[in-house]
């Protein structure tokens, strides 16, 4: 037990004696970390009122993450779900589905890559400021369609002078690469920035590719459990600042994906080899303005379109089928004000207006029914007051009222508190809380549109008179912190969802097709319940060492029938530990991940098994322009049963290692 600010400071001095000194250039604590996404206001960290969780630039660097996917599989809580039939991963937050999840870039929303959600591995990592994570239903500031909560992926700004990078890395999955041979290259990876300019003009062009020749314990054979895959992403970005005040900023970014899938179907008495391709591209253009930044009158806005294209065609070695073609839209206007009112006021309202459009053929004939695209649009209106009503109080109220083309009006309160129970310059103690409505509205995909996976044996269609999703998120815990360089915080959640998007079997739409391909279609069926409590905890002896943990409990419910919701596994865990060596410049970092079972069918009570991964990174600052890195992922080869894969949704990758560099020049 650590009794005083003594005894910390030796233990500190233990642990550096033991690891040697490492890179002598000090970093911010994680509790000093500003965020942004609960309030839009900047905050450190240990103050929000709004729980917010946070993927600092530095930690995105010591774990070598490639893409949003490894990005965020640390955090505690986080669960990141194979997208099923294609090489990504969407995300999860409190047992609640990833297609009530928002995942944003600076505060602006994406176009759903698959189904109805993003694949965050499609989500290079890129200049990236950091990433922050709020769980549940309970910010006014980006829309009520987060039920489950918001991954917010915060860039930073081009920098002044005449600075860049280059990382590039190469890895094998030993006896798993397709090629056959341990020693294949099955992965690698490359990505580099520059930048430059002024302190009023300032450019950056960045650049990313990933390339994976997939998994495959069986070369031998023609089906392949992990995808082959190539990803590209092109930005470029520029920011104007014609004084103190205001910065004006403009981007372009462009994003292509080319994946490969191959199986086997097996229609007795025949065996067909087949295989997928897809192709996706993603085409982004944001503008956007901050004004007043050194006033108390402080305003923002920001304009995006992105269109995304999906086109995939199967084959089989004697013919090509099913060409189909998918482009989706997404337009936004958003524009904010934010103000002190007195001393204890701070207000901010803000608009959003959104356009959306859905096209898809199949073999060059319409899917969507007599329309060949479908579109839909909303105007939406919020405010919050930040108050103070004393000096240890802190009430965040706030409500947004939607406008929808095709479902009318709604309005969605939300409401966060924080207490201080004791604050001194080395002692923090807080309750917090918040109680919000999400209210989602079925977006085109769920209405209009087509996700084949006929290969996999089914397919999902749309259903045109779905009903929006409402929901009532609960959040209460607190927290401590010890001189903002040890935390425990804990908290409770409860979710209640009613008129729930699910898919169910249509069996009359399976039975006219008669090629034993099962149809599924959206419904409103049911209400379901997520509750549990999540605790973090963490330690900073000093910019050298730190120790993270997080744990997770989650229960789940279909009200209709009592039983628990599929693929919601009721305990998760997280371990970190990062420290230096003897050599200076020379870190290492581990990270532990526990999953425990979870229900594939809970009326019939199969589970999918549980699992431990356990990552182990080493990072080699040789000088100021060279970093060395290497790595060992999945170190324990946790896999699942590739016979029973349907069952088992262990994961798809063993055990993979790696080696890369970081060259860097300028400031």
């Amino acid at each position: 037990m650590l009794n005083s600010k003594a005894d910390l400071q030796r233990w500190s001095l233990f642990l550096l004696l033991l690891g040697g000194s490492g890179n002598t250039v000090a970093e911010a604590l994680y509790l000093d970390e500003l965020v942004v996404t609960g309030t839009r206001t900047e905050r450190q960290l240990l103050d929000t009122p709004v729980r917010t969780e946070v993927v600092t630039a530095k930690e995105l660097e010591r774990t070598h993450a490639r893409s949003m996917k490894e990005a965020l599989e640390n955090v505690p809580g986080v669960q990141l779900r194979e997208v099923h039939g294609k090489p990504g991963y969407e995300v999860w937050l409190q047992g609640v589905e990833a297609d009530r999840v928002l995942v944003l870039i600076d505060g602006m929303p994406m176009t759903a890559t698959t189904g109805s959600s993003v694949d965050v591995s499609q989500l290079a990592v890129l200049d990236i400021e950091r990433v922050e994570v709020v769980k549940g239903a309970v910010s006014a500031q980006y829309g009520s369609a987060g039920i489950g909560g918001v991954v917010n992926i915060i860039t930073r700004p081009p920098a002044s002078g005449f600075s860049g990078h280059f990382t590039a890395d190469v890895g094998t999955y030993g006896d798993q690469n397709p090629s056959g041979s341990d020693a294949d290259p099955a992965r690698y990876s490359a990505r580099a920035s520059v930048q430059g300019g002024n302190e009023q003009l300032a450019l950056r062009l960045s650049a990313s590719h990933q390339h994976s020749d997939g998994i495959d314990p069986q070369p031998e054979t023609w089906a392949r459990p992990g995808d082959e895959y190539d990803r590209t992403d092109l930005s470029f970005r520029t920011d104007w600042s014609p004084n103190s005040n205001h910065r004006l900023s403009a981007a372009v970014a462009r994003f292509e994906e080319e994946s490969g899938s191959r199986f086997t179907e097996r229609n007795p008495p025949f065996v067909i080899n087949q295989g997928k391709d897809e192709t996706v591209t993603r085409t982004r253009y944001t503008l956007a303005g901050d004004h007043g930044r050194n006033s108390d009158l402080r305003a923002g806005w920001a304009a995006v379109h992105e269109t995304l294209n999906d086109d995939t065609l199967k084959y089989t070695a004697s013919s090509v089928f099913d060409d189909r073609r998918a482009e989706s839209t997404l337009s936004r206007f958003s524009a904010h004000l934010g103000k002190p009112v007195g001393l204890s006021h701070h207000l901010q309202a803000g608009v959003d207006v959104n356009r959306e459009t859905l096209k898809q053929t199949k073999d060059g004939a319409s899917e969507l029914g007599a329309e060949p695209r479908r579109q839909r649009g909303s105007q939406e209106v919020w405010v919050q007051d930040t108050w103070m009503p004393t000096a240890n109080l802190e009430l965040v109220p706030g409500v947004r009222f939607q406008n929808d083309s095709d479902f009318g009006t709604h309005t969605a309160p939300k409401i966060n508190a924080r207490y201080d129970l004791i604050r001194t310059d080395s002692l923090t103690g807080f309750l917090r809380g918040g109680v919000g409505a999400g209210y989602r509205v079925p977006n085109l995909k769920e209405r209009h549109f087509t996700f084949d996976h006929s290969q996999l044996g089914y397919i999902v269609q749309g259903t045109p008179d779905l009903e929006p999703e409402q929901s009532v998120s609960y959040q209460f815990g607190g927290g401590l912190s010890w001189n903002r360089s040890a935390w425990l915080e804990a908290n409770a959640f409860f979710n209640d969802i009613e008129q729930l998007i699910q898919t169910s079997p249509d069996a009359e739409a399976t039975e006219a097709r008669n090629d034993g391909v099962q149809v599924f279609s959206y419904e409103n069926l049911a209400e379901a319940r997520t509750w549990g409590f999540e605790t973090t905890a963490g330690w900073e002896p000093s910019e050298h060492w730190r120790l993270t943990a997080g744990y997770t409990l989650t229960r789940t419910e279909d009200v209709a029938t009592g039983d628990e919701l599929n693929r919601r596994p009721r305990h998760q865990a997280r371990l970190g530990l990062d420290g230096p060596f003897w050599l200076p410049g020379l870190s290492w970092s581990a990270r532990l991940r526990y999953q425990s079972e979870e229900f594939v069918n809970a009326a019939s009570g199969t589970e999918s098994p549980g699992y431990t991964t356990a990552d182990l990174k080493l990072n080699y600052q040789f000088s100021d322009q060279l970093r060395l890195f290497a790595g060992a992922e999945n170190i324990t080869g946790e896999q699942r049963d590739f016979s029973n894969a349907n069952e088992d949704f262990r994961p798809v990758a063993g055990r993979f290692l790696y080696a890369g560099l970081t060259v860097s020049f300028g400031q």
